[in-house]
């Protein structure tokens, strides 16, 4: 098998993917394609961040799309990654009656499925937020039943987990699943199907063998279910329970809770710059204010409806504690909000500074250099913990190595 990999980075933002996998190996992970567009904004931040730290490959700044079939089939992809928005995945049968299925306008899960369906690459590794496993509320685990339908249809596999980066001796707590697909042709997809699935989701499989697991699940959470094989259906009637791990070969899921063997996290207080400006040190308003919305509070409220209710909210520490990992960033950061951190030191209350946002994901220094702080801190909560997909890419690469030479039988039904 060659030993290049050639990737196609979708929803790249400010290549968080691509940094990873280069890092585990920039001989082996060739980006040939990316793709970053952020809809409704005349300046594209993200992509000329992405574009000032890596020049190899065809980089694009437009719609996914509008981007024709016949640019996929050009390409010769071995593994496309990408963050995706968590949308509605409602689908409906064409009007004609005709095979196939209609999305709802503007899910982006339809154009990774349009690329693979054109492409045909060995493996997939995609990152979303966790709640995608619950979606939507009023009937659970159909979202994600829908992807891992598509997936079964194109001839993959499918392993997932929800990671938190902190678990595993980074400096957020930022929890995300990762889904890794690959092709039922591989030697490595069979040689997973072997495994018991015990074996597979706590000591062998992709993500098991690289973030390590307890033997048992947490409070015994274990279940099974077959996907129908009518995708509509699924829309419109499967619910589901899917654990933060599991697996997926033919429309057969295997779904558990594992519980991480933790290595000891990062503190805050080892990615935090000794000395800062003094723009990031609150004003008493804002020492004021951020004291009110950390707070518990009770508050009346009235609903559309003219109903009265009472919004209440748990208090938080004043200021996040230098000697644990960061929460989850959001894209919120360093605005006057309850989910931006603030920390103290030598006695005064700062913000984090674009730089220490920075070193929470695990990117170089000063990686987005150049935007204005708000877009800075917005890309940030936008980005995924780099060293993660790192880990993740050496197991690709150590895959990829095992495969013997020979044409992959591509094979999906429509």
């Amino acid at each position: 098998m060659s030993t290049t990999i050639n990737v196609v980075e979708l929803f790249a933002g400010v290549g968080g993917f691509r940094l990873g996998l280069e890092r585990a190996d920039k001989s082996v992970f060739k980006t040939v394609w990316a793709n970053q567009w952020e809809p409704s904004r005349k300046s594209q931040h993200a992509f000329d961040c992405y574009t000032s730290h890596f020049s190899e490959g065809e980089q694009v700044n437009t719609d996914i799309a509008l981007v024709p079939n016949t640019t996929f089939e050009a390409l010769d992809i071995d593994l496309v990654v990408g963050g995706f928005p968590c949308q509605d995945y409602s689908v409906a049968r064409s009007l004609s009656g005709e095979k196939g299925l209609q999305g709802k306008k503007g899910v982006l899960f339809w154009e990774i499925k349009r690329v693979l369906e054109n492409s045909h690459p060995r493996f997939v590794l995609l990152e979303n937020v966790d709640r995608l496993l619950k979606s939507p509320s009023k009937q659970r685990g159909r979202d994600f039943a829908v992807m891992l339908a598509v997936f079964r249809d194109l001839g993959y596999s499918v392993e997932w987990r929800v990671i938190n980066a902190a678990e595993y001796g980074h400096a957020q707590r930022r929890r995300r699943v990762f889904i890794f697909a690959y092709k039922n042709e591989l030697e490595y997809a069979k040689k997973q199907q072997a495994l018991t699935h015990e074996r597979l989701l706590f000591q062998e499989g992709f993500f098991a063998s690289s973030f390590p697991v307890e033997n048992e699940p947490f409070k015994k959470r274990y279940a099974t279910t077959t996907l129908p094989l009518d995708v509509v259906a699924i829309s419109d009637e499967f619910s589901f329970e899917f654990h933060t791990a599991g697996v997926m070969h033919k429309g057969e899921v295997t779904t558990t809770q594992p519980t991480a063997k933790e290595i000891a996290p990062t503190p805050l207080a080892a990615i935090i710059e000794p000395e800062v400006e003094e723009t990031y040190y609150l004003t008493e308003a804002e020492d004021e204010k951020f004291t009110y919305l950390r707070g518990a509070k009770k508050i009346e409220r009235i609903s559309a409806t003219g109903h009265k209710y009472i919004y209440a909210e748990g208090g938080m520490s004043p200021v996040d504690d230098l000697a644990l990992p960061g929460r989850t960033m959001l894209t919120s950061e360093g605005s006057v909000n309850r989910s931006t951190h603030i920390i103290e030191v030598n006695g005064r209350k700062r913000y984090l500074t674009p730089l220490e946002c920075e070193r929470l994901n695990g990117f170089d220094d000063n990686w987005t250099e150049g935007m204005l702080p708000r877009m800075r801190y917005f890309c940030m909560g936008n980005a995924l913990v780099v060293p993660l997909i790192t880990t993740m890419g050496k197991k690709i690469k150590e895959i990829n190595e095992q495969e013997p030479e020979q044409d992959l039988q591509i094979t999906f039904h429509l």
